[in-house]
């Protein structure tokens, strides 16, 4: 999805980071809204994410209150001096009866709804959970708020959130623009997010 593309000046508007690996990324699993923390790689990602957003003068730092990227960003404060403010409406979607199930076991049991969710499809829904149309209302929600205050802003989040924001601002559901790398940076602008080399690692499925 991305292109590399040279330094970039820092900004006036909000800029999204996905929170550093899980041990649930690495293994496939479905984790959801529970407090699952960094491993060891995801803590790496969260002092790199650190370095690189220290170039951009943010004004504000703004996290989804769940562990893993709490503590992203409390590695991003540390580094730039800013408090994070929570806001729950940045957090990932409710996994409902998925969470804690591997993709595996998933994909053994409802193979076409699995499909589905690995395919963004705007009409999914986790089953006794939450769905994209729902995420991305609330999401769009807390964007709101955030434009309302200092900018630019640093927003650390996850990579459904992340899909839901970009599909906001362009105005139509992006299927794929979840699928930036634990630790990434992306500005929340559809077309400049395609050309920017995000950074961080490996790719993993949000969950």
């Amino acid at each position: 999805m991305f292109e590399a593309s040279g330094p970039r000046a820092p900004g006036r508007g909000i800029y999204l980071a996905r929170h550093g690996q899980t041990a649930y990324n690495r293994e496939g699993r479905f984790q959801g809204q529970t407090p699952v923390p960094l491993d060891d790689t995801g803590r790496a990602q969260a002092t790199e994410l650190a370095e690189r957003a220290a170039a951009y003068g943010f004004a504000a730092l703004w996290c989804s209150p769940l562990l893993r990227a709490r503590e992203t960003a409390d590695a991003v404060a540390a580094r730039i001096g800013l408090a994070p403010r929570e806001d729950t409406r940045l957090m990932e979607t409710d996994a409902g009866e998925w969470t804690d199930r591997s993709f595996a076991a998933v994909q053994a049991e409802a193979p076409e709804l699995l499909a589905a969710f690995l395919a963004g499809a705007q009409d999914f829904a986790f089953p006794g959970g939450e769905s994209f149309a729902e995420q991305e209302v609330r999401v769009a929600a807390a964007l709101q708020r955030i434009e309302g205050g200092e900018l630019p802003a640093l927003v650390v989040c996850h990579g459904m959130v992340i899909r839901a924001a970009l599909s906001v601002r362009s105005g139509h559901w992006l299927t794929h623009a979840e699928r930036v790398p634990n630790g990434a940076l992306v500005p929340l602008d559809p077309a400049e997010a395609e050309r920017t080399e995000p950074g961080g690692g490996a790719m993993t499925t949000p969950s």
